[in-house]
């Protein structure tokens, strides 16, 4: 016979936020993976490249024109000389910077012109070595000793001289630069072919034969 007297078994019932998690962690299905094919890929490297050679190519082009040197002209020593002479002028007023311009353009002049070691030699010492060259003529030769004769007096013995005889030495400076400036170059004159003269020449020749009578 059953004992309905026993006391009855109560169970704890389960606690709310064990359900609410479980509500919580039931999520929506993810949509497909998009997957690239391989034609895309292909397509975004051929890209990439296009991109780097074009950034390559710039980079050369830039790193060329950057590493151009730029041409240097080259002035003759005369027309140096010339120049620096002229500058020279705008000191005829004071004796001593004009006669020392003027006197070491011609120097410097004549070294770069026949190599002469004109600006490290005193006055004695460069008309000595001067007496022996041939690349000056006689004249030539005694009117650049009494030009740096003269200059000399100005710069260490502190000659004053007038304005007329500086522009003398100006231009006794800048004669000598033009007697010993090389003669310029003249184009040269294409022959007619086959008759080693100048067409002008060949020309005149045929006019004349045809002008000629016949015999």
């Amino acid at each position: 016979m059953t004992n309905t007297n026993a006391p009855a078994l109560i169970l704890p019932a389960p606690p709310q936020g064990t359900n609410a998690l479980a509500s919580q962690d039931i999520r929506d299905i993810k949509p497909p993976l998009d997957i690239p094919t391989g034609w895309e890929w292909l397509w975004w490297t051929l890209g990439a490249l296009a991109v780097a050679a074009l950034a390559y190519w710039a980079w050369r082009r830039w790193r060329k024109k950057k590493e151009t040197p730029v041409p240097v002209v080259l002035i003759p020593p005369h027309e140096r000389a010339r120049e620096r002479l002229r500058e020279a002028l705008n000191l005829i007023d004071q004796p001593n910077p004009f006669c020392t311009l003027v006197s070491d353009t011609l120097r410097v002049y004549l070294e770069e012109r026949f190599s002469l070691h004109a600006p490290e030699r005193t006055t004695e010492e460069f008309l000595d070595e001067l007496q022996d060259s041939a690349l000056l003529s006689f004249e030539q030769k005694r009117s650049l000793g009494d030009f740096l004769v003269r200059c000399d007096l100005v710069k260490f013995a502190r000659y004053e001289p007038g304005r007329p005889e500086l522009q003398d030495l100006y231009e006794a400076a800048l004669r000598l630069v033009d007697e010993t400036a090389p003669p310029p170059m003249e184009p040269a004159v294409a022959s007619a072919p086959g008759t080693g003269q100048p067409p002008l020449a060949t020309a005149q020749s045929e006019t004349a034969d045809r002008q000629s009578p016949s015999p």
